[in-house]
């Protein structure tokens, strides 16, 4: 039984996300594994800049700003 992952772009803010998967490879991929969202990871939306873009988000505790061309390729699961 798989679970069907959302977008982390589209969860609203204060709500707390699991990570499912990562669709991004090379650079980008590497990054997000850097910041610590590997799979069961909790992910917080927490502020949404005043333009939508970036938000930031608490991941293991610091909150770290991604854009949404990053945060849609993060698959979670609410």
């Amino acid at each position: 039984m798989s679970q069907k992952g959302i977008p982390l772009d589209q969860i609203p803010m204060g709500t707390k996300a699991s990570v499912l998967s990562l669709n991004a490879n090379g650079q980008a991929r590497r990054r997000m594994l850097d910041l610590g969202v590997v799979g069961g990871t909790e992910i917080e939306p927490l502020y949404k800049s005043p333009s939508g873009n970036p938000v930031a988000y608490r991941i293991r505790g610091a909150v770290i700003a991604l854009r949404s061309d990053v945060s849609d390729k993060i698959l979670v699961t609410a």
